[in-house]
């Protein structure tokens, strides 16, 4: 008997060790692809395949890359592990899934969760690390805002409702000079440029001109002009008009967007890492898509955002212009899920999920996305490398992605029910289509 017992007690700890060794060794999703036994390579051509998990990672270390690090301060914002955090849960196409299964199933670089500013998840993958700092693609649109929001804040913006060109004097003779600042916060400049993801569109001709300098970025703005609608009147998603922003912040305060980052963000938030702009070749920083940061940062960041700007006892970004920037209610009634898109609605540079209880997301273009539900507490940040730019290309990772969104606030105690305000139910496909509505804004 004894025996017995102790070749079963063997055979169970063999099995132990096999499924643990197996569960090491499992292949993540395309990782020779992504450039595994190259060891995740950077590479100048930083959006190539086998280049993107490393370049993506570490971009102030790829070849070419200009920029300026945002600097932490002497204090960190604590985030501390849960307590026995809950299993989260999720059901895609009718099926359950596990965070554990989520990862097994997208090329997902990062991901943390957290409740109440404690860590419920926190995971790495393809050899990424915490030191890590992940590419936003366009969440730097909405760090773009909460930047436009401090300058408001402090006067150096007299008003939302001016035009850009008052402040970026560059824009003299450019469309966008005459739109207001409110109108390009919220991409209704009425000005026609195209983002089809196909490398001959204007977002294209945008990155490459910040990516070489010729022509400039400033002679590339110069070239739109036409008209699809009036001013204010339309969501039309348009990284130029981002790029107008940026000039608006460095023309109104005479400095950076890394120097007004480490002073308005990235010290008063607590980071316990250095961030990093990327530049164009006129030292410009790519306001609509190159900002740098940590996992932990990037949740730091999402964290003020629940707490609706403070960090303890200190207000570091108006709570007003938070709620102006990312509250369905606020928004004109063109801007509202369903109606900017199938699916999200659009604040300043926020894209606004269609739930009763605000609900806002910075997102990028190949799966990054910060989730934010501030009245529970909530936050997922998520770093990726999405084969297809878009989900107009390649809908159901951001599908999913949506799913393990709902699935977290469902675990987490968070609230989902839908909004409902003019709500026409839309059809399977447009809401498959509504998810991700962006840009392929990868310099080529």
């Amino acid at each position: 008997m004894q025996l017995k017992k102790n070749v079963g007690l063997g055979v169970a700890v063999l099995l132990a060790g096999w499924l643990g060794l197996w569960s090491s060794c499992a292949a993540e999703p395309d990782e020779e692809l992504l450039g595994k036994s190259a060891g995740y390579p950077l590479g100048a051509r930083w959006s190539a395949m086998a280049n993107r998990v490393g370049s993506w990672s570490a971009l102030d270390k790829a070849p070419g890359v200009m920029g300026q690090f945002v600097q932490r301060g002497d204090t960190v914002s604590p985030l501390p592990k849960a307590v026995n955090p809950p299993d989260i849960k999720y059901r895609f196409r009718n099926l359950a899934y596990s965070v554990d299964d989520y990862l097994e199933r997208r090329r997902i670089t990062g991901l943390l969760i957290l409740k109440d500013g404690e860590i419920v998840t926190e995971r790495y993958r393809y050899g990424r690390s915490e030191e890590a700092r992940f590419l936003s693609f366009s969440m730097a649109k909405s760090v773009t805002s909460l930047l436009i929001g401090v300058a408001l804040e402090k006067g150096l913006i007299a008003s939302l409702d001016d035009p850009a060109g008052q402040y970026a004097k560059d824009l003299v003779g450019i469309a966008y000079s005459a739109t207001s600042i409110r109108h390009l916060l919220r991409m209704s400049s009425g000005i026609t440029f195209t983002e089809r993801y196909d490398g001959q569109d204007d977002v294209s001709k945008l990155s490459y001109s910040f990516a070489t300098g010729s022509p400039s970025v400033l002679n590339v703005l110069r070239t739109f002009s036409d008209r699809h609608s009036p001013s204010g009147e339309k969501f039309v998603y348009a990284s130029a008009e981002t790029e107008v922003l940026g000039r608006v912040l460095t023309g109104a305060t005479g400095r950076s967007l890394a120097d007004l980052t480490t002073e308005w963000l990235w010290k008063p938030l607590g980071a316990e890492s250095d961030a990093f702009w990327c530049h164009g070749r006129d030292r410009q920083a790519g306001a609509y898509f190159c900002f740098n940061a940590t996992l932990r940062d990037w949740g730091r960041l999402g964290l003020l955002m629940a707490n609706d700007g403070k960090v303890g006892d200190r207000q570091i970004i108006s709570a007003e212009y938070l709620r102006e920037a990312t509250d369905i209610a606020r928004q004109p009634t063109a801007f509202a899920p369903y109606k900017a898109t199938p699916y999200f609605g659009y604040g300043y540079q926020f894209w606004l999920h269609p739930l009763k209880e605000r609900s806002f997301a910075f997102q990028g273009v190949h799966g990054q996305a910060v989730f934010v539900q501030p009245a529970t507490g909530i936050v997922m940040v998520q770093t990726a490398v999405y084969a297809q730019a878009s989900g107009a290309q390649d809908p159901e990772p951001y599908a999913e992605r949506t799913a393990l969104w709902m699935g977290v606030l469902q675990s987490l105690g968070g609230r989902t029910e839908r909004y409902r305000a003019g709500y026409s139910r839309p059809s399977t496909g447009a809401l498959v289509l509504g998810l991700k509505l962006q840009k392929a804004d990868t310099p080529h």
